[in-house]
């Protein structure tokens, strides 16, 4: 007699088959499932590279444009006759004015030391002033420019600042103006939108 044992049937090589066959297909579904985890895997890891590039880059470009902004602040100077201006962050070398449209005043260049004068805005705001009391305090929305050197390029920052303005009658008639300080309204280079601000911010006739 033979060592072997009795061959398989038919039936049973079809069944052997089969299990192989089921073997192997689960051994492809894991080895595409890694696959598939990996690849989700470096996705995200590209995906969250990817965000962290563009905020970090998001965050220099807002640094850089906070940088080249230019906040005045202002110091009344000889009783209020003016005011000088500085910007701690910038060498400021120039400021230029302009003022509302229905005022009338021409535009101002101040430069070295800037500063805004009382005496370019009295006449004009004792006249908008005229129908209420002696003694009113209000707020002139003017047009700034400031430029300045960061480096090799010359930048200019513009914006709304209100001046904060008080005036008072004379003993002997007449009027005196005195500026107290100046105040960052808003950051814009729209003439129109200093118009508009003007239109609401102008004293109101004190009615008698």
């Amino acid at each position: 007699m033979s060592g072997t044992g009795p061959r398989p049937n038919a039936n049973e090589r079809a069944e052997a088959r089969a299990i192989r066959k089921r073997w192997v297909t689960l051994a492809e579904i894991v080895a595409v499932a890694g696959l598939l985890i990996s690849a989700t895997g470096l996705w995200l890891t590209y995906s969250e590279r990817r965000n962290d590039d563009h905020e970090k880059q998001v965050e220099k470009v807002t640094e850089a444009r906070t940088r080249s902004l230019v906040r005045l602040s202002a110091t009344p100077e000889h009783g209020g006759e003016s005011l000088a201006l500085k910007d701690a962050e910038h060498d400021v070398q120039s400021v230029d004015f302009r003022f509302p449209r229905a005022l009338g005043i021409a535009a101002q260049t101040s430069i070295l030391t800037p500063h805004i004068e009382a005496a370019w805005i009295k006449d004009a705001l004792v006249d908008a002033t005229k129908d209420g009391p002696d003694k009113r305090d209000g707020r002139l929305p003017v047009l700034v420019s400031a430029s300045y050197w960061d480096g090799d390029q010359q930048r200019t920052d513009t914006a709304i600042y209100d001046v904060v303005w008080s005036i008072e009658g004379k003993l002997l008639g007449g009027h005196t103006l005195k500026l107290k300080g100046m105040l960052l309204r808003e950051r814009t280079a729209s003439a129109a939108r200093l118009d508009a601000v003007w239109s609401k911010e102008k004293p109101k006739p004190v009615a008698s």
